[in-house]
């Protein structure tokens, strides 16, 4: 919660705070809370109180690379606000939180260089005002945590997350941009693979898991990258072998050359950009021996404009302090 004054209105006019229930969600949750307006000296009207999700985001144009923030749920909760002077108003809300929000911490750790807001926009006299800024944590679904849990075990060493702009090909992908969670593979695969990336897409009933192998190639091996998905419904994730599943694809991702594993048949081919096996729209670039302490441990350990429809907007310095990102306009 930010206190902020009204710039609008000058000195004497009134403030905002707000005020979230609690800031610990998982996708698909409702965030709820309230936004609070301290009268000043005089009677201010507020023409729009608006809140917005917002990420950090990087973006590929060419051979270049940037970062920037992202706005990706918007809702109005007020419309001509009147708050007297020297009285409180009191604005309550409810933001849908994407299915395909990222996943900001892990079994109560924060996953580094992850972070969504909530961010509080008035407009007052046609001009808005951008005040509070509310970081929100984002926990796995108990589907995701599942597949997490897995990684943990096999033996994963976390490595960084980011968010990238982009669609995945063969899934129901409703944001303009995914997640990505990097790790370095088990000890049995080094020397084999480089490192493997996660990528959960989830809609309201089922959760679909994209894998990528980074395959080191060698005198008689060949390099490049591996793909693989699995889907399930809520219900059954918890009832997987992901264990065995990943386990069995990195074998495959390690021993074979670049394609694409479907762990699930039932599921088609989806091709590639350039009419290449790779499931990203955007070109980018284990094994039971070994048990893990679960993924809790392996985050613990790491941690001790408009582009493909997405609004980019002005840099989160509230939180992400110290950081260096590109400012994008509407």
């Amino acid at each position: 919660m930010f206190k902020r004054l009204l710039s609008a209105f000058g000195v004497g006019g009134p403030s905002v705070d707000t005020v979230l229930d609690t800031p610990h969600v998982v996708p698909g949750q409702v965030l709820t809370g309230s936004v609070r307006i301290q009268g000043g000296s005089a009677d201010a009207e507020i023409g729009e109180i608006a809140l917005s999700l917002v990420t950090r985001i990087e973006v590929e144009s060419g051979d270049s690379e940037f970062t920037g923030t992202g706005e990706f749920q918007r809702v109005v909760v007020g419309h001509g606000v009147r708050v007297p002077a020297e009285q409180l108003v009191v604005v309550p809300f409810r933001l849908d939180i994407p299915w395909e929000t990222p996943i900001t911490a892990v079994s109560g750790h924060q996953l580094p260089g992850m972070t969504v807001g909530v961010r509080t926009e008035l407009v007052i006299a046609g001009a808005p005002d951008k005040g509070d800024l509310d970081p929100v944590e984002v926990h796995p679904l108990p589907s995701q945590d599942a597949v997490l849990e897995a990684f943990g075990e096999l033996g994963f060493h976390f490595h960084s997350a980011d968010v990238e702009a982009g669609r995945i090909y063969g899934v129901p992908q409703q944001l303009p941009f995914f997640q990505e969670l990097e790790f370095y593979p088990p000890a049995a695969f080094a020397g084999r693979l480089n490192q493997v990336e996660l990528t959960f897409v989830a809609t309201p009933h089922d959760l679909h898991v994209v894998l990528e192998a980074d395959k080191r190639g060698g005198l008689f091996r060949q390099g490049g990258d591996m793909f693989g998905r699995f889907a399930t419904s809520h219900a059954e994730a918890g009832n997987r072998d992901w264990t065995g599943l990943i386990g069995q694809w990195l074998e495959q991702a390690a021993e074979r050359g670049p394609s694409v594993y479907h762990g699930d048949p039932a599921f088609g081919e989806y091709p590639g950009p350039y009419g290449q096996p790779a499931p990203y729209a955007h070109p980018d670039q284990y094994h039971h021996e070994r048990r893990g302490p679960g993924m809790g441990g392996v985050i613990a350990g790491a941690a001790a404009g408009v582009v493909g429809g997405l609004v980019m907007g002005e840099v989160m310095e509230e939180i992400f302090e110290g950081d260096e990102e590109e400012d994008f306009e509407d």
